[in-house]
């Protein structure tokens, strides 16, 4: 099947997915640094109490992998409907908080644990399925809805703040998840419960992964080099997820400009993951990820400096988003290449385990660094660091296949 053909036939499962993404566990990724400031001041709370949010990652990883298994054994469209119906519950749960921090960490978890069922861990099958020839493409398309809706819902969910309330914002939040993934749900092309074909129809050997054989897959250097990579890559998560807007504050930028750079970083995330998710289809995939990966140093440590110029540090939240967003193609598209089709929800469960054990870790150090420092400019040194280590290890695993082919099956275990 050609390039564009892989479009016009699928089209219909990407549109679906777009919009499930988009509106799933990735909408308060984008919107919950926005809550920060009004949460601190009205509850009380210290910056370093708030940045441990990050650090619950910690218990959701343990779930993570079984959310995988369970994709691939039942499917995406019953995971899905279970992860929306978690994120709006979630959203919903949070509007009426009585302002115990410990309450609002109990909420997180809840929501998580079964929202990661509204993330790329279910949608990119669909996807990787589908596609072979443009699978960079389209994992660019479909990956290009979460900052996509950031971009356009953190103004929007600042006003509602300013005007209504940070309850009402999670009330529409609330709301908005639930449509969309009734919108998704519905409009969502039927996908195999078990097993997998190729792009082209033909069958991909359903394989049975025992114990055993899970065992020897977490063994191989490819799977250990992608799950260390992610987690270091993603030591600085916490920055975007809940402090970016706390993070430029502390630069003495104001509460206007703090707000537009919190699109502007949702922005990078979108070009990176376009930009990238067409260099995915053309270039060797680990050159693209040792490129793309390092990236964010250079933005980490213009934060960590003392200017306060504008254009600059709008420069590194640029930069740094752009590097999030090349981040979603990457590690969807390397685990396609590497290990069987028919497993990939879980591997790529355990990948994202790491993604959220690097994003708990680097809570923690947040934290600790807040509280004994008071500054932002110890973590940011760090996570400078980290990222170059996990660019390192993507590079490391190699390019991995290059197109599925129907008569060469690959194998459950490393197929590169």
């Amino acid at each position: 099947m050609s390039y564009f053909s892989e479009f016009k036939i699928n089209w219909r499962s990407l549109m679906a997915t777009f919009i499930g993404i988009g509106t799933g566990s990735a909408i308060g990724h984008y919107t919950l640094s926005l809550f920060g400031p009004e949460l601190i001041n009205e509850f009380g709370w210290s910056k370093a109490d708030y940045a441990l949010v990050g650090s619950l990652q910690i218990f959701t990883l343990l779930f993570t992998p079984f959310a995988g298994r369970f994709t691939d054994r039942f499917g995406v469209k019953i995971a899905a409907s279970i992860g929306f119906a978690a994120m709006s519950l979630g959203f919903f749960a949070y509007s009426i908080m009585s302002g115990s921090i410990v309450e609002f960490f109990a909420i997180w978890v809840v929501q998580h644990i079964f929202g990661v069922l509204s993330t790329s861990l279910v949608f990119s099958r669909l996807i990787v399925e589908q596609f072979d020839r443009a699978r960079g493409s389209a994992l660019a398309l479909l990956m290009t809805a979460p900052p996509l809706v950031g971009a356009i819902m953190a103004p929007i969910i600042a006003v509602v703040i300013n005007a209504e309330g940070w309850r009402t914002a999670f009330v529409m939040l609330g709301v908005i998840s639930a449509v969309g993934g009734i919108i998704c749900v519905t409009f969502m092309a039927r996908a195999k419960k078990r097993g997998d074909k190729a792009a082209d129809g033909s069958p991909i050997l359903d394989v049975h992964l025992s114990r055993q054989e899970l065992w020897a897959l977490m063994k191989t250097r490819t799977f250990m080099l992608l799950v260390g990579g992610m987690a270091l890559i993603n030591l600085p998560q916490v920055f975007a997820s809940s402090q970016l807007k706390l993070i430029v504050l502390a630069q003495g930028i104001t509460d206007q400009l703090a707000t537009w750079m919190v699109s502007l970083y949702a922005i990078g995330v979108i070009v990176g993951r376009v930009i990238f998710g067409l260099a995915l289809d053309r270039i060797k995939a680990n050159y693209v990820a040792l490129f793309a990966l390092s990236l964010p140093a250079i933005g980490f440590v213009i934060l960590a400096s003392s200017v306060s110029l504008v254009w600059l540090l709008a420069g590194a939240v640029l930069i740094i988003g752009i590097a999030q967003g090349a981040e979603g193609d990457i590690g969807g598209y390397l685990i396609s290449r590497h290990f069987s089709l028919k497993n990939y929800s879980l591997i790529l469960g355990f990948v994202k385990a790491g993604l959220d054990g690097g994003g708990a870790i680097g809570a923690l150090i947040l934290s600790f660094t807040l509280r004994i420092s008071d500054s932002y400019v110890p973590f940011l040194i760090i996570v400078s660091v980290s990222t170059l280590l996990g660019a390192i290890c993507f590079f490391l695993t190699g390019p991995g296949r290059q197109y599925e082919s129907p008569s060469e099956p690959m194998l459950a275990t490393e197929a590169a």
